[in-house]
């Protein structure tokens, strides 16, 4: 484990002076008030009392048990996630309240409201139980960003499957990886899918890794979505149109315990294999429903909503999808990048449906900030009222341009902290009471525990960092990693006796405010997705003319950390340009292309220690230009100077 965070970069950052009081008119028609940090105090109280604003069809009496490190919340109550998403609103007489304002890629768009959108799930919900997929099951869900895809996850909550929604741009490995973990029946996808003008083969993935082999999958379910012709395989492939053919518009949705799995999501550890996070019905939508409601002030009668994330990492879960629906909130549902057909894509959207609050990641307001303001200028912003940030922390004059230029000047940012882990927002600022800071993600959310710890264990005094953890049980916290307590526990739970290691570095200031330093552990961080440098060694090693790999991260002024790779070659094999590429595009096609290396080194020799051991501490020095720390466990000191030289002649060609 290394260092939390280099204290040139803690120095830098806590110079910072600005300040922005909440806008009196702002804080006047906040959700979040004055005395909400009191009210909170009584976490299990606090929580309990937004639990019961879902509806349950047999209300609990349980709050929080905690078995260290496994917690229940609300055990003895039943609910259903799609009926509090959907039925509810619709009964309450909100059916035709626009749920999706869907914006596709090439243009074509649509309103989805919450009675058309019930209508949906429940044709579909009815088309999986026809099929024979029941309560208890897992279903994979492998999809472009389109209406169907909430449509999936709802159906499956609906019938009482777990979902594990698997990011559209993995590589057929990781579908494998993931279906094989959880043993999925079903596997839901699309012919293709659209970025930046080209199309992405999904279904033809898929192909590819049932081929690798999938023992318990007997269903994959196509929606259409190009329209170019695919293969289909007579008894296991079928067309979601034809699932959901004559299917009726009602379903009787399943009584679920608050402590049912709801879904799966896999993030990367720090060994090559994937971790399922898991997370249960009561208290995730009890997570995710609070802090959706007061982190973004929603008036759910007024405001359009738009995270622009993606459905397949946590944030789209919790923020796209769960939360918005269980608030009764409009949202903007977008199937594109940033800059297609042009950069000013987003304000165009921005501008058309007048959105008002606006939730991204720092690597995207970089690179706004990267192509200027002309593309923004175009449009009216004027709509906006509040913004957020997600996914990594963010510079102070990122914020501050986001600030000035998306916002006017007048709209709080809500720099957000949290996890797939932890299901919901942890720490963040309530707008309309917190001054802000650029920069800082602020205090934590009411009723959650927070410290700093030092390697010791001992909490970190006001103004200094270490590492941050979680001291107490929340509701939205996940239940284990699927089929490995003992990995969860020597996780998240074995580092600091009694408290959550969340992985990340972190300073808390005079005035006790967070401010984020990146990860701690072997994973990075790149573009907000969390990445293993692990899998990326597999990966490289994978590599016919590779015999030995180490990764790590980066800083990169755009995507926070970029993927810098030493790699060892086989004797037969010589370090040329071409072959650098080679790997990449290796890499890019056993992950996916969003993973690609961006420096990548060759060297004789990775530096190690006597016993065998890479040394990624020196690897990280080496990678960012620093100072070197104690070599003097090096089995051979020469390989760092080499490393070096070979290091800084890789970052020019890339500068």
């Amino acid at each position: 484990m290394t260092t939390p965070a280099q204290p040139e970069a803690i120095e830098a950052l806590l110079k910072e002076g600005r300040r922005f009081p909440p806008p009196p008119a702002f804080a006047a028609q906040a959700n979040a008030k004055p005395g909400i940090y009191e009210e909170a105090a009584d976490a299990e109280a606090w929580w309990t009392g937004w639990a019961r604003k879902l509806e349950w069809s047999k209300p609990f009496t349980q709050g929080l048990v905690w078995n260290e490190p496994f917690a229940t919340w609300f055990a003895d109550g039943e609910l259903n996630a799609s009926v509090n998403a959907l039925d509810r609103h619709v009964r309450n007489g909100l059916a035709s309240r626009v749920a999706y304002y869907y914006e596709g890629e090439p243009g074509d768009r649509w309103t989805v409201t919450y009675g058309e959108l019930l209508d949906a799930v429940c044709r579909f919900a009815n088309g999986l139980r026809k099929l024979g997929v029941k309560k208890g099951d897992r279903v994979a869900i492998y999809m472009p960003m389109i209406v169907e895809l909430p449509i999936a996850m709802l159906a499956c909550a609906r019938i009482g499957a777990a979902h594990s929604v698997i990011f559209g741009g993995f590589a057929p490995d990781a579908i494998v990886d993931r279906v094989n973990d959880s043993e999925c029946v079903a596997l839901i996808t699309a012919d293709q899918g659209w970025r930046r003008g080209k199309k992405v083969p999904l279904k033809a993935n898929c192909d590819e890794a049932v081929a690798k082999g999938m023992p318990s999958l007997k269903h994959v379910i196509v929606a259409k979505r190009v329209g170019d012709p695919v293969d289909m395989v007579a008894g296991r492939d079928h067309w979601w149109d034809d699932v959901v053919k004559d299917q009726p518009s009602t379903c009787e949705p399943e009584r679920m315990n608050a402590e049912d799995l709801l879904f799966l999501l896999y993030t990367s550890g720090t060994t090559a294999k994937p971790k399922g996070i898991k997370h249960t019905t009561g208290g995730y939508l009890t997570g995710v429903t609070a802090t959706h409601k007061l982190v973004f002030d929603l008036k759910e009668e007024a405001d359009v909503y738009w995270c622009a994330a993606d459905i397949g990492w946590v944030t789209g879960h919790s923020y796209i999808v769960y939360g918005p629906l269980c608030n009764g909130a409009s949202s903007v549902l977008y199937e594109g990048t940033p800059d297609f057909p042009d950069k000013d894509r987003l304000w165009e959207i921005v501008d058309r449906y007048k959105v008002t609050i606006l939730y991204t990641a720092p690597t995207a307001i970089r690179t706004f900030m990267k192509w200027g303001t002309a593309y923004v200028d175009k449009h009216d912003m004027t709509s906006l009222r509040l913004l957020g940030s997600v996914g990594e922390p963010i510079n102070p004059e990122a914020w501050m341009w986001y600030h000035t230029h998306i916002g006017g000047g007048r709209c709080p940012v809500v720099d957000t902290w949290w996890q797939t882990e932890t299901g919901a927002i942890m720490i963040t600022p309530l707008p309309g009471i917190t001054t802000l800071k650029p920069g800082s993600a602020t205090k934590p959310f009411p009723g959650i525990g927070v410290d700093i710890l030092d390697e010791a264990g001992n909490s970190v005094p006001l103004g200094g960092g270490g590492y941050i953890v979680l001291t107490k049980p929340w509701p939205a916290m996940m239940r284990g990693i699927y089929g490995d307590d003992a990995r969860y526990k020597e996780t998240y739970w074995s580092r600091f006796p009694h408290k959550y290691l969340a992985g990340d570095g972190c300073n808390r200031d005079i005035d006790g405010d967070y401010w984020f330093m990146g990860r701690i552990d072997d994973v990075m961080n790149i573009s907000g997705h969390r990445i293993s440098t692990a899998e990326v060694e597999s990966a490289l090693v994978d590599h016919p003319d590779v015999a030995e790999a180490a990764v790590v991260g980066k800083s990169d002024d755009v995507t926070g950390q970029a993927i810098a790779a030493f790699v060892s070659l086989k004797s037969h094999a010589n370090g040329t340009p071409e072959l650098a590429d080679e790997l990449r595009d290796h890499v890019s096609h056993i992950l996916g292309k969003f993973v690609h290396p961006k420096y990548l080194t060759f060297t004789q020799e990775l530096p190690k220690t006597r016993s065998g051991k890479i040394m990624r501490r020196l690897l990280r020095d080496i990678a960012e230009g620093r100072m070197l720390g104690d070599t003097t466990t090096l089995a051979d000191s020469s390989v760092v100077a080499e490393l070096q030289s070979r290091a800084v002649e890789e970052a020019n060609k890339e500068e």
